[in-house]
């Protein structure tokens, strides 16, 4: 008995010392952290949400003519089922070919982009390009963060962000609550956060994946605009482009930052739209929304080398996954941690969004649900 009662004084002094090193150090996000576990698809419930308006008047897609007539193959009907899939949709020459939802969810269900906001972000960096309000992807960060003015950190250029090459010393970790990842997710002060980073690595030499260096490009873009992220895409992607439903982009706290490396919601119709709108080289009806030539080299490889072993990059350019020739294909895609994709095949006319609630294994750096479904899909149209 009293050894038991020794245990127990000593396992609540120990929380009790986490819980004052969690308060001393401001690390009061890893409560909610614990509490939800991990990331979901329907976080918009947990987090404040900014509102970004569809148009008054949208642009719904139209049905194909043998819309939902195709034969799902029994293989990649099985890995919806295991990977438990909420939305899958098909668009072949600018026309809904095939689309199923599962678990309740509709073309007008909200759901959680994750990491594909960061091709979002890439797109209003293309879209203030266009604008004049940034000049080059060549111009410094210090031009619009004062923090990245001094140092090192003055030697990063817009671009060494866009190509995830900025030698900050950002903590890609989704395991740890204590990692850079987890406090910008569930934390309430992105700017603080940020304002920690160290440069530590030359830019623009090597690739290493980093959600904060989309969180920079989101605070770039706010600064050269003078708008909220919410409002610039709302202003230049989401009405322009004809959704059909409003988005959400969750912000650290009311009245607060967007989480620029995740977190936009919609639904896969109108995320589809983000697709079309580079398979048509960022012009919409004939107006440009992004410059071509940006564009371009947003599908370019980088070029670059992997922190991790050195190897060339030929799988990333401008916040897009590249998966070149594959098939005899050039595919482009962006994606989200737990399966979210919108995948173009420009060669086909082919667009393929794909949201769910697992994600399979990778070859090499791509998930292989995405070989599956450019496998399965090819095989569906023939």
């Amino acid at each position: 008995m009293r050894k038991a009662r020794r245990f127990g004084f000593g396992a609540l002094l120990v929380l009790g010392l986490i819980a004052a090193w969690i308060h001393t150090f401001e690390k009061d996000y890893v409560y909610k952290a614990l509490f939800y576990n991990f990331a979901d698809i329907d976080d918009n419930e947990i987090f404040a949400q900014r509102e970004i308006e569809a148009p008054a008047v949208p642009q719904p897609w139209p049905l194909a003519e043998n819309y939902n007539e195709l034969q799902m193959p029994q293989e990649l009907a099985q890995l919806h089922e295991e990977l438990e899939s909420v939305a899958f949709l098909v668009i072949k020459d600018d026309s809904i070919l095939y689309e199923q939802y599962w678990d309740g969810y509709s073309d007008e269900s909200l759901s959680n982009s994750f990491s594909m906001a960061k091709s979002v972000v890439s797109m209003l960096v293309g879209a203030a390009i266009k604008e004049g309000k940034i000049k080059s992807v060549e111009q410094p960060v210090g031009d619009f963060l004062p923090d990245f003015r001094e140092g090192d950190k003055a030697k990063i250029k817009i671009k060494h962000l866009l190509w995830m090459s900025s030698g900050l010393n950002w903590d890609e970790s989704y395991s740890s609550p204590f990692s850079m990842t987890t406090e910008a997710y569930y934390g309430t002060d992105l700017k603080r956060l940020i304002g920690r980073l160290e440069a530590v690595e030359e830019p623009g030499k090597e690739f290493s994946y980093k959600s904060g260096d989309t969180q920079v490009l989101g605070f770039v873009v706010e600064a050269a605009t003078g708008e909220s992220l919410s409002a610039y895409a709302e202003e230049k992607l989401w009405k322009p482009l004809g959704a059909v439903h409003d988005a959400e982009w969750s912000v650290d706290r009311p009245d607060g930052i967007e989480k620029a490396y995740c977190c936009f919601f919609s639904n896969a119709r109108d995320f589809a739209r983000l697709g079309k709108l580079y398979l048509q080289h960022g012009i919409w009806n004939g107006d440009t929304i992004v410059p071509p030539a940006y564009v371009e080299v947003s599908l370019t490889p980088s070029g670059l080398v992997k922190e991790s072993d050195g190897e060339e990059v030929d799988f990333y350019g401008y916040q897009w996954w590249l998966l070149p020739d594959y098939r005899g294909q050039n595919v482009f895609y962006a994606r989200g941690i737990l399966g979210q994709y919108v995948i173009v095949v420009p060669e086909e006319d082919l667009i393929i969004v794909r949201l769910g609630k697992q994600r399979g294994e990778r070859v090499g750096e791509h998930p292989g649900e995405v070989l599956a479904m450019l496998d399965a899909v090819t095989e569906m149209i023939e």
